[in-house]
């Protein structure tokens, strides 16, 4: 409570959990279940399905549906698809009909909750759609992150209503997850010399890669120069280690439709390309107004392929279609970038945390290559002292750029924070909050991960912050916060 009598941080009650009972199906090859496999079982299991009766496959296959059909939009669809993914494995002349292809594809798909884990850190955006609401009410965008079997991480969305005033609903999610239709991307030129120089590729093989291509091009421009290379292998040495990297980067960047019928709630963007193959966590979305006066939705996310983190892009306009990008340069390192919500001064702006324990700043001319960064905010406040960084993209207020910060402390105690940043010359702080926003209450330190607050971003509403945040890495609460006293607080 500050001194006028305000609360600067008002927690609601409602909370989100996670629910094993929201499941994906997916593809699944027996004997490849741990990362340390290296053989598939596919053929012998492929082999015992051949021989079984049609009479016993019929009667099996009806048993699945019946069990699995009413749990996934479209089962017989997924089971064909993964059927196709191991058809090459069966043996030639093998006739297979409709039911036993079917069968196969179900030997070859498991379910996967989700959420089985846990469900945190959250962002929120306005909603695309503002129509039939009460004067004072928003209606709002909430990614989150899942967590299911094996620490995998996807990201979820819900929809939901705030105000008039404190008033908060977040709508029940719909039952059928789907993953999505993946498409190929249309590749960027600039970005992918980056993102080869950046991997080491050999200078010679890259650059004469990149001169077969056009500024903008698809997987069959590529294909086309990729075989241009392999023909002079014989005098470019570093041509076979450039051809695998640039197959990898062309993997990395790939695009997500979700049918028109499902809902927001319902769609997962879960790991495809190589650098994700093991999660994508903390997507950090803001509201992208461009210089015509356009808008579209962009995040930041952090992409895990097991070994190493990097930061990538989404980018969608209805949260039905994703294009989702890999970003490159000095600033595009480790965890937490986050975008500014316009340009500024001609250029895309970003928060870093490139060293892993500061708050940076980075420009783009491109929104894809980050230049060096500018170290704005160092630990060394007690509750900070370990690392910090921000806590979702920064909110444009009279006073300033409101950046919400997290810091880890003391027993690795994660609190939430706040800086200030200069509207015209963000890499001036005007000040920085003395003390933490908010820390875990009692009730809110046990966990996946105890004691953590965490968010990746509030969205501004009226006079306040609607601050989503994630509570020990298990579930998901809510607060309000006064802008003006916090602003207040940082003037002070």
């Amino acid at each position: 409570m500050s001194r006028s009598g305000r609360q600067l941080a008002t927690r609601v009650g409602l909370r989100l959990g996670p629910d094993p009972s929201r499941v994906l199906a997916r593809l699944f090859v027996p004997g490849q279940e741990l990362a340390l496999d290296t053989e598939s079982r596919v053929t012998g299991v492929l082999r015992r399905i051949l021989a079984l009766s049609e009479e016993t496959v019929v009667a099996t296959l009806e048993v699945v549906l019946e069990r699995y059909g009413g749990r996934h939009r479209d089962l017989r669809a997924v089971l064909r698809t993964n059927y196709e993914k191991v058809a090459h494995r069966v043996p030639e002349g093998v006739e297979v009909s409709s039911r036993r292809s079917l069968l196969i594809g179900a030997c070859f798909t498991n379910e996967y909750s989700v959420e089985a884990a846990a469900l945190f850190n959250p962002s929120v955006v306005a909603h695309p759609d503002q129509s039939g609401l009460t004067p004072g009410a928003v209606r709002f965008v909430l990614s989150l992150r899942a967590v299911g079997e094996g620490h995998i991480s996807s990201v979820e969305f819900r929809s939901g209503v705030v105000g008039p005033g404190h008033e908060l609903r977040v709508d029940e999610p719909g039952p059928l997850l789907e993953a999505g239709e993946h498409q190929e991307a249309t590749h960027n030129r600039a970005l992918f010399s980056a993102k080869l120089t950046e991997a080491g590729a050999d200078a010679e093989s890259s650059s004469f890669l990149m001169r077969r291509l056009p500024a903008s091009f698809d997987e069959a421009a590529l294909q086309e120069a990729l075989l241009a290379l392999a023909s002079q292998r014989v005098t470019r040495h570093g041509a076979a280690r450039t051809d695998a990297l640039a197959r990898r980067i062309a993997a990395c960047n790939y695009e997500v439709d979700f049918l028109p019928g499902s809902r927001l709630s319902e769609r997962v963007l879960w790991p495809h390309g190589p650098s994700e193959s093991q999660g994508i966590e903390d997507a950090r979305f803001v509201r992208f107004h461009d210089d015509s006066g356009d808008e579209s939705y962009m995040a930041t996310y952090t992409a895990f392929d097991g070994t190493q983190v990097q930061p990538q892009l989404i980018e969608t306009s209805d949260f039905r279609h994703f294009k989702m990008s890999q970003l490159a340069g000095p600033a595009a390192k480790n965890k937490g970038m986050a975008l500014f919500p316009r340009k500024i001064g001609g250029h895309f702006v970003a928060m870093s945390r490139y060293d892993r324990e500061s708050s940076a700043i980075a420009t783009s001319e491109d929104g894809r290559i980050w230049s060096s960064p500018t170290t704005l905010h160092s630990p060394r406040q007690p509750w900070e002292l370990i690392q910090l960084g921000n806590a979702g993209s920064p909110i444009e207020t009279p006073s300033g750029w409101l950046v919400l910060t997290h810091g880890v402390g003391p027993m690795r105690e994660y609190a939430l924070s706040a800086i200030l940043l200069d509207l015209e010359d963000p890499r001036r702080v005007i000040s920085a909050l003395p003390r933490p926003l908010m820390i875990a209450q009692e009730d809110e330190r046990d966990g996946y991960v105890p004691n953590v607050l965490y968010s990746c971003g509030a969205m501004a509403y009226g006079t306040e912050l609607l601050l989503p945040y994630g509570v020990s890495d298990s579930s998901v609460r809510f607060a309000f916060v006064d802008t003006a006293l916090l602003l207040d607080l940082l003037a002070a």
